[in-house]
């Protein structure tokens, strides 16, 4: 699978993609403090899904109808142990591959997937 990691997704997780074989472009290496909208562009561009923390990319693929189809996975994680929520991120990542179409939210318990406009 091919990732775009924003700048808040840990180093961690990026390197534990990595070694499961999947592409990783991270924004932290390759794109320090882009904007938002310039990294959905990228991830569109290239066909990757967008992994962030950020609220923000829920209201540029359906307030303002930037193109996301390539998919957008949001962490929404309690933030009690950076390694249980490191560990989370890789499994869910990991246990699906259909986030393309999607814009998706990944709590502690659940995963809501809604299809992209």
């Amino acid at each position: 699978m091919r990732f775009l990691a924003d700048e808040n997704v840990s180093s961690t997780v990026i390197g534990g993609l990595r070694a499961t074989g999947a592409e990783v472009l991270a924004v932290k290496e390759s794109m320090r403090g882009a904007r938002d909208v310039d990294i959905l562009r990228r991830a569109q561009a290239e066909g990757r899904i967008v992994v962030t923390h950020d609220k923000d990319f829920g209201e540029l693929a359906y307030r303002l109808r930037l193109p996301a189809d390539s998919g957008v996975v949001l962490f929404r994680l309690s933030g009690d142990s950076p390694e249980r929520d490191n560990w989370r991120v890789l499994a869910v990542l990991q246990s699906r591959d259909d986030w393309e179409g999607h814009f998706s939210v990944v709590a502690d318990d659940r995963i809501r997937m809604r299809p992209l406009p």
